[in-house]
């Protein structure tokens, strides 16, 4: 009923389960229907639990009528055994559609404070194990549980898009706004992406080799950010 609420303006209904063996079964058990579109993962330390959860998420799909590979899973990796096998992790299951560090978790694991500059290596190695197997990177460095100062969350959002993240997590309600905004490229960013697509695909049409655009040479993985970034756009304004 709760799934069937929140689902109601059109949003992906997501539940987090809990870690513990007996926790995770019983939870589970309580999540796995049509109106959840997926489960997010806490304390993954390892590829076997993903597979073993896709083992109990697949028979329940098969069990509750739902298309089997329906439900997603958004993975938090926050432990220092999770951060050691992270490629494994990210390779463990289709389901998986986002990995992300869990800021807090793992600083207490580490025994380090929750500043920016010290997360940002963790992050950037979590980031390329979600690119190489082809899932989005999710976060930002610094920590979720501060909602009152919310410059410093845009700052930390902001910096988390540039490093090449593609989301985050909320607490409070006032956080989602800043995170919308953080993530979705400016009206700049998209007129130059815009721009640098549509620079090369004439030159592709007409044959000529070096393409320039405002007096800048653009090759290909140039204009694979820009058709990125636009297809970010499409992708939100078809959400409505």
């Amino acid at each position: 009923d709760a799934a069937k609420v929140v689902g109601k303006g059109g949003a992906d209904v997501l539940v987090r389960v809990n870690r513990p063996w007996r926790m995770l079964m019983a939870d589970l058990e309580a999540s796995i229907w049509p109106e959840v579109g997926g489960i997010c993962l806490p304390k993954v330390d390892s590829a076997e639990l993903i597979e073993f959860v896709d083992e109990v998420v697949g028979e329940l799909e098969i069990e509750r009528g739902i298309e089997p590979g329906t439900t997603r899973y958004m993975v938090l990796i926050e432990t220092p055994r999770g951060y050691a096998n992270a490629r494994a992790i990210a390779h463990a299951s289709p389901r998986i559609d986002g990995i992300t560090l869990g800021q807090e978790d793992f600083c207490a694991a580490m025994g380090m404070r929750t500043e920016s500059s010290f997360l940002i290596p963790y992050m950037q190695q979590i980031a390329v194990c979600a690119r190489e197997a082809g899932v989005l990177p999710i976060g930002y460095p610094g920590s979720i549980v501060d909602f009152t100062d919310l410059d410093a969350f845009r700052a930390s959002a902001e910096k988390a898009r540039a490093l090449g993240f593609e989301g985050g997590s909320a607490i409070h309600p006032r956080q989602v706004d800043v995170l919308n905004q953080a993530f979705m490229p400016t009206d700049q960013e998209l007129d130059w992406s815009e721009g640098v697509v549509a620079a090369y695909d004439k030159a592709l049409a007409e044959g000529v080799g070096a393409v320039t655009y405002e007096g800048k040479m653009i090759d290909v993985p140039v204009v694979e950010r820009g058709r990125h970034m636009l297809a970010i756009r499409d992708k939100i304004q078809a959400r409505g």
